[in-house]
């Protein structure tokens, strides 16, 4: 059984690149492991609810510009398959998405093998060689691996091997009834684990080297969410429960059952604490799984081994060949942007489509031609970001660009702006890059703190020391970044005022295809 492409995973990265495939008439297979799409949502996450948003009354009847606001669903050419159709529930059940990946790859026909598991994959001159348990064999040119993090990354703690795991532990809380409890890990997990517990435990603590970071601070998702956080109020509000910021330097079984653990305290000199559990819970989050992979063809990993190195074309910096689509891009933009989440990497699946397309197929990066007059320049980016999902979700990370040539110009949607700084869309004498970004300090102001000043809405003026998610675009002459201008931020995320945002950026165009 030999494709151009096998695709492992049937998850919503698996669905959303072969659905492109399907659609294009590609010669792929998809590899799964799970009787069904998205199994690992069947488990994950363990209380059954998710953190990515579901707002169906978005008070906009574009599509396009409804998929902010929509989180779960994958890109397709059917206006009528979306998760929104599936639940009202903001913060939707796990079975929910469960149902809609089932009803996805059915009605895109994506080709898929279930209940195949990839036990070896290796590699010769030819391509790629992939083993299921039960045998069979399948030979590609490509192979991209869409199995998400799959294992939980389990820190190198003495005696870590002594207590419960997130992926496997009782999640019964009356299992937990009058107990101390231990919850290693102070990420979303950690979180909706203790939340889950508050009404039967006796004690809790989270535990972890580094402080809480609280996602509407920091904008990035995979922080702390304020549906998990309700554990911090017991805390505060002196209900037995704590937070510890530290390391635990041992995990030692009490004669007798329970855990004592020796923890030193992060800011203090004080010397080891001794603190005594009933039950300890790792909830350390997840990595990558690599172990199918021969040594001949295993990929560099990175960030403690718990994701595989990248190129800006999602291609492994070790072994050509080998992709990576879904949550494993976040390798790219860790703990920035929204590549580890279904929101963000169903626009990377799709520019590694692209990219794919381009490199084997001859099909370039879609584009649609454009006066190259400076307003109606200016007009299509004003009109791109005031609309645009892709760009929205993945700030920073993903561009437009327009390319002016001579007396013509084009406009490319969606461009991972690392892969266009590589050369992916080759050289120009003349190109704007159209991102959303935060300002540089976005992360670590306090939003709610008036004594901070800030720039005023829609101050074009001062638009560059803007904090708050805004358009920005870069000139680029022969390939070096030449000028740079922001966009005012805008209350309602509109950036289409004429003095404010229209005439500026249409003065700006003007002055870099003049040179000015």
């Amino acid at each position: 059984m030999a494709h151009d492409y096998l695709i492992i995973g049937a998850g919503p990265a698996g669905l959303q690149l072969a659905s492109l495939l399907e659609r294009d008439g590609r010669d792929y297979a998809v590899l799964e492991r799970g009787s069904a799409p998205g199994a690992f949502f069947t488990r994950y996450p363990r209380h059954r609810t998710l953190i990515s948003i579901n707002k169906v009354h978005t008070g906009t009847s574009d599509p396009e510009k409804r998929m902010r606001m929509d989180w779960n669903s994958l890109l397709s050419d059917d206006p009528e398959l979306l998760f929104t159709r599936y639940t009202g529930r903001y913060f939707p059940a796990a079975d929910d998405l469960v149902r809609y990946l089932a009803d996805f790859a059915a009605a895109t026909g994506v080709r898929a093998h279930y209940d195949t598991e990839v036990v070896r994959i290796s590699r010769d001159d030819d391509g790629f060689t992939v083993l299921a348990r039960d045998g069979r064999t399948w030979r590609a040119a490509r192979v991209v691996m869409a199995t998400g993090v799959s294992q939980l990354h389990v820190p190198p703690i003495p005696g870590i091997g002594h207590v419960e795991r997130y992926d496997t532990f009782d999640t019964d809380p009356e299992s937990f009834t009058g107990q101390r409890v231990l919850v290693i890990g102070k990420g979303n997990s950690g979180f909706e684990t203790a939340d889950a517990l508050v009404e039967h435990a006796a004690v809790i603590h989270l535990a972890g080297p580094h402080s809480v970071r609280l996602a509407w601070q920091t904008h990035y998702v995979g922080h702390l969410r304020a549906v998990n956080n309700n554990f911090l109020d017991t805390y505060q509000l002196k209900s037995e429960n704590a937070v510890l910021d530290g390391t635990i330097e041992r995990i030692e079984p009490r004669p007798g059952g329970g855990f004592r653990i020796l923890f030193r305290y992060a800011r203090t000199v004080e010397s080891l604490r001794e603190l005594e559990y009933d039950r300890i819970i790792a909830c350390t989050g997840f990595r990558f799984d690599a172990s199918v992979f021969d040594e001949g063809c295993r990929p560099a990993l990175v960030i403690d081994d718990r994701f595989p190195e990248q190129t800006s074309a999602f291609e492994s910096t070790t072994v050509p060949g080998l992709y990576f689509a879904g949550t494993v891009t976040q390798q790219r933009d860790f703990k920035k942007s929204t590549s580890g989440f279904i929101h963000g990497f169903r626009y990377g699946a799709r520019a590694l489509h692209r990219i794919l397309s381009a490199r084997h197929h001859g099909v370039p990066w879609p584009a649609t031609d454009l006066a190259p007059s400076p307003e109606a320049i200016g007009d299509a980016i004003v009109a791109r970001v005031n609309r645009s999902s892709a760009l929205w979700q993945q700030f920073a990370v993903m561009g437009d660009v327009v390319t002016v040539s001579g007396g013509s110009a084009r406009y490319e949607e969606e461009v991972p702006v690392a892969y266009l700084a590589d050369g992916g869309l080759g050289p120009a004498e003349h190109r704007f890059v159209a991102t959303l970004e935060y300002g540089p300090d976005h992360d670590t102001v306090d939003p709610f703190d008036i004594s901070v000043p800030r720039v005023a809405e829609n101050d074009a003026a001062n638009a560059h020391d803007a904090g708050y998610l805004h358009p920005v675009v870069r000139y680029y002459r022969d390939g070096a970044l030449t000028a740079t201008h922001h966009l005012a931020e805008n209350l309602e995320n509109q950036w289409d005022l004429p003095a404010v945002h229209q005439q500026p950026l249409a003065v700006f165009v003007k002055e870099c295809l003049a040179g000015g």
